[in-house]
């Protein structure tokens, strides 16, 4: 993302709801966040890739290799939440055609629910996925936190690409082809097959919640 601020602001455009109302889960509107990205202060010319809608990686010029940036969220999954902050943001990155390679996580954990076992084991998982990926964890920060009912942990995952192998969304062009190479939505099922056991369990054959489960191993 690049120029000057955008002159549409959240108050006057047609597609944001008053600045006073509050907003759905999820993400914000589209044209309130590209309004509040457009007025994010990029001034460093190193800078390759800053923020921008469908921009999910952020890409620095370090000479003769490119260092991508990816930060992401778990927020809603409580089985194996290190497993899949490890991999979501993993895959950000790859998507780039850079190799992760360094792993800072942000661990908050529920007041009044939170014992040594539940730390050891959602920070066991970010560990174990972070060996078979061959990613080093740099640092983060952990603590108990006021007002959670579960577990949220936000990763910030750390790659290199060479100058010429580099991948963003900006070489698409409308008309283009898109190859899929498994089927969609992959992650969403995966989830929703583990945080709903019970409800899948009902809806599906035996044999098909197994499988959906077992999508994001």
């Amino acid at each position: 993302m690049a120029g000057a601020a955008s002159s549409l602001t959240p108050r006057t455009s047609r597609l944001c709801p008053p600045m006073t109302s509050p907003l759905p889960i999820g993400k914000l509107p589209h044209q309130l966040l590209a309004d509040i990205l457009s007025r994010a202060p990029v001034d460093d010319p190193r800078v390759i890739l800053g923020p921008g809608i469908g921009l999910d990686c952020a890409v620095i010029d370090n000479g003769d290799r490119l260092t991508v940036y990816k930060s992401d969220p778990i927020t809603f999954a409580t089985d194996q939440i290190g497993y899949y902050l490890v991999q979501v943001n993993a895959n950000d990155i790859a998507t780039t055609g850079a190799r992760p390679l360094w792993l800072l996580v942000t661990l908050l954990l529920p007041e009044k629910k939170t014992t040594a076992r539940l730390a050891d084991e959602i920070i066991a998982q970010i560990h174990q996925t972070c060996h078979a990926l061959d990613v080093a964890v740099i640092g983060g920060h952990t603590e108990i936190t006021m007002g959670l009912d579960r577990p949220i942990a936000i990763g910030t995952m750390i790659g290199e690409v060479a100058r010429d192998r580099l991948i963003t969304p900006r070489g698409a062009n409308a008309g283009d082809r898109v190859l899929l190479t498994k089927g969609v939505p992959i992650e969403t099922t995966a989830l929703l097959a583990r945080e709903f056991a019970e409800r899948s369990q009902a809806e599906l054959t035996p044999r098909r919640d197994r499988r959906g489960a077992q999508l994001f191993v």
